[in-house]
């Protein structure tokens, strides 16, 4: 049973990992405001902790200026983006798990109707896999990649509908999101038509 033996440990890490990136992303925002003499031992640290998290803040720095917005604020969003892909990466994991767990238990006991039912719910998350990359993709540019052409293509066919009947919010395309929830609904439908 992965999802109660293993996840539990993958959460620790994942959770203490966005921990130690918070505790330096809030740091790096208080030394960008405060602005420590570069030469004292606090102005020294502030250097190494830009250095540690230039490569991760970068991104939000860039999306911020293209919007006319405080990039000293970068560290913050960053953060936000980084809580967001944590949970959504222990999503996955968990759901995972859980897809294996029900398969080998499906299997084993010859409930080819629960077997049915976690093969959907596989392809389903999947698609939500898929969508939620493209939606991180929004914020980020990968030019050129053949996995995001890919990524494209496979969730164009869902999203398009959604977005001639969804409209944007300011400078946001939401229609991602609710089409997410859309799915994460059916998954639940899913489940309990085939599983429980």
């Amino acid at each position: 049973m992965l999802t109660v033996f293993v996840y539990p440990f993958i959460q620790l890490l994942f959770l203490t990992a966005l921990g130690v990136a918070a505790l330096l992303l809030i740091l790096r925002t208080i030394f960008n405001y405060s602005d420590p003499n570069p030469f004292s031992s606090v102005g020294r640290f502030a250097f190494k902790i830009k250095k540690w998290t230039d490569k991760y803040v970068y991104p939000a720095a860039r999306l911020l200026a293209r919007f006319k917005i405080d990039t000293k604020l970068a560290p913050i969003v960053t953060l936000l983006i980084g809580a967001v892909i944590t949970f959504f990466a222990l999503q996955v994991i968990w759901s995972t798990f859980f897809i294996i767990d029900g398969l080998s238990i499906s299997i084993a006991s010859g409930n080819f109707k629960a077997l049915f039912g976690f093969v959907l719910y596989a392809f389903l998350s999947a698609l939500i896999l898929l969508i939620f990359i493209r939606f991180i993709s929004m914020w980020f540019s990968f030019s050129g990649s053949k996995f995001m052409s890919f990524v494209y293509k496979m969730t164009e066919p869902i999203l398009a509908p959604a977005r001639r009947i969804i409209p944007t919010v300011g400078m946001f395309d939401i229609s991602a999101m609710i089409v997410l929830i859309l799915i994460g609904l059916l998954q639940t439908l899913v489940l309990r038509m085939f599983v429980y």
